[in-house]
């Protein structure tokens, strides 16, 4: 009889392999993320235990160990003392932790996150600019309004530079994009907060957001991804210099 109900030791087991001789703890978590986020094992799956996965994946008990508490620390899964480890979510729910924990655990510079930012508030701006409503249109130009206002006030500026951008990820209908970009954003933010340190890049960076706003107001999607793509040209100078 089973340990638990439901037993998936062997299905979890059988979609495993052996892990190459090198950095044993990230490659576990890397196999566990990828099986994890298929789809094929449901939130609230107990896992087999540390001497199982150990076994089927031949590396040490250890390496097991670390990479699951590393995973309960990303809330990816629930280690319960006494009772097992847990998947906590489903594919989708796990989808932003494990871009994070992607990004940490390999070796990516500032320069890369700046590209993909850069690709993907572009792409943002041109699904945009087909499915914005009347509504966040309103919010937007709400976000230009106070960017425009706090010129001299580079923290209140920082955080409409940040709404416009949510909203604007919002307007775009797609949620994947939008963990996407959070998680980028994440990481580049400690750059982020201080990359416009005047007045007149702050008028600079007006001026560029109201370029985007009046592309998505006219629902021109080249329009929109061409302004936005000068505007990461020259946020993502500004990020580099900072």
């Amino acid at each position: 009889m089973p340990a638990y109900s439901d037993d998936r030791s062997a299905a979890i087991a059988s979609a495993l392999a052996a892990v190459p001789a090198g950095s044993p703890v990230s490659e576990v978590a890397r196999r566990l993320l990828d099986l994890f986020t298929s789809g094929s094992i449901a939130a609230g799956t107990r896992l087999p235990p540390e001497r199982h996965l150990a076994a089927t994946l031949e590396v040490g008990r250890s390496a097991v160990r670390e990479a699951l508490a590393a995973l309960e620390i990303l809330g990816i899964v629930d280690v319960r003392p006494g009772s097992g480890t847990y998947l906590r979510g489903t594919a989708s729910e796990l989808l932003p932790q494990t871009l994070r924990w992607g990004l940490l655990i390999g070796e990516r510079n500032t320069a890369e996150l700046l590209e993909l930012r850069s690709g993907l508030e572009i792409f943002v701006a041109r699904l945009a600019a087909g499915r914005v409503d009347g509504s966040s249109l309103a919010g937007m130009r709400a976000t230009v309004d106070r960017m425009r206002a706090s010129v001299d006030d580079l923290r209140a500026f920082a955080a409409a530079d940040r709404d416009f951008h949510l909203a604007l990820a919002a307007a775009a209908g797609n949620g994947v994009l939008v963990d996407q970009l959070d998680v980028v954003r994440s990481l580049l933010r400690v750059y982020a907060d201080r990359a416009v340190h005047n007045a007149d890049a702050a008028q600079v960076a007006v001026q560029e957001h109201a370029t985007i706003l009046a592309a998505l107001e006219r629902a021109d999607a080249d329009a929109a991804a061409s302004a936005m793509a000068l505007h990461m040209a020259t946020a993502s100078a500004r990020l580099a210099d900072a």
